[in-house]
Order: structure tokens, then C-alpha cells, then sequence
């Protein structure tokens, strides 16, 4: 008997009853662990819902731009290249009416995975001349997302587009990011 108790219901009632007892708490214990874990999950999925929320852009406008980078924000959440958008004859940028350059920011992805499609700081250092169709802001101010406007094009080095036209025209030029063709404008 002595071989069997603890390990048999009724062998060492003693032990079992201790037994019932860890369980009891062990399971009060998980369960308030697991409400704490569930709070948890919800307090940080609120935020990361809202967090990938695009209403602030106006998705039934879209607008294609070519310029030249000033800057790449290479943030974790959305990596944003700066730029100053060229004029139509592509032989200068557009200024506003003190002369200096109009800049606009196009945001992206993430750094990680804009990075898995061949947009990076180093892929676009400053004086590149790119092309992207964007969704701008609904209020006003002179930035927009890529999401669902196809890929970027990048002029080869000081190889601005003709008049009129996009990166995408230009001979030697590079797709990169996910999408086709740049989109039609809508305004």
C-alpha cells in the first residue's frame, strides 16, 4: 500500500486531499493570470487597430508625383521618403511663393519589410529621382500613403523623366516595392 499512495485516489486519502487543494489554487491562480493576459491582449490590440487605420487619406483620390528624396524616415512602423515633387518640365522642383522647396512625404510599410522590397535609406539617398502614386492626406497637408498604388519607380542617377512624364518611362529605370504600373491620377 505504502508503493501505491498518492499515486491511487483512496491509497493516502490525506494526500489527496492536499492534492485537490494545490489544484484549487494552481486554477485560481492560472485563471487570474490568464484574465491579466486576456486584458492585456485587449489593451494593446485596441491601439494596433487603430494604429493601421488609413481614413486620414483619401482613398478615392490618388495622385502620382516625380521628385527628388531630401530625406527617408526609416521608422519601424512606416518608413516615409521626403521629397520635393518636380516640375512638369522636370527640370526643376516646385517652390512655394518665398522660393524654397515645396516637400511632400509619401509614407510606406514598415522599415523590415519596405526594406524586403528593395526601399531603404540606401536605396534612396538624397538627389534620387523617384516616381509614386499616392493617396494624400484628407486634410490638406502635402503627404500620402503608397498603400494599394503600386510600385515606385526610380530614375537611373540625374536622369530626370521628359517633360510631362514618370520615372517609369525613363530607359533603365528600376521598379521596386510590391504592385504594377504606377496608377492613373485622379486629380
Amino acid at each position: 500500500m505504502a508503493l501505491i499512495a498518492g499515486l491511487v485516489p483512496g491509497a493516502d486519502n490525506d494526500y489527496w486531499r492536499r492534492s485537490r487543494a494545490l489544484n484549487s489554487k494552481h486554477s485560481s491562480r492560472i485563471s487570474r493570470v490568464l484574465a491579466v493576459a486576456i486584458g492585456a491582449a485587449a489593451v494593446v490590440a485596441g491601439p494596433a487597430r487603430a494604429h493601421h487605420s488609413f481614413a486620414i487619406y483619401d482613398a478615392e483620390n490618388t495622385r502620382v508625383f516625380t521628385g527628388v528624396v531630401t530625406r527617408v524616415n526609416p521608422d519601424a512602423n512606416h518608413l516615409q521618403i521626403f521629397f520635393a515633387p518636380m516640375t512638369e518640365d522636370r527640370k526643376g522642383v516646385e517652390r512655394d511663393k518665398d522660393g524654397k522647396p515645396i516637400i511632400w512625404a509619401v509614407e510606406m510599410g514598415g522599415s523590415a519589410q519596405s526594406a524586403k522590397e528593395g526601399i531603404s535609406v540606401n536605396s534612396f539617398p538624397p538627389g534620387t529621382i523617384f516616381s509614386v502614386g499616392l493617396h494624400p492626406l484628407r486634410s490638406g497637408e502635402p503627404a500620402g500613403s503608397r498603400r494599394e498604388t503600386g510600385s515606385l519607380f526610380k530614375c537611373p542617377p540625374k536622369t530626370p523623366p521628359a517633360a510631362g512624364k514618370n520615372c517609369d518611362s525613363v530607359q533603365g529605370s528600376e521598379q521596386l516595392g510590391e504592385g504594377g504600373p504606377l496608377p492613373t491620377p485622379t486629380e
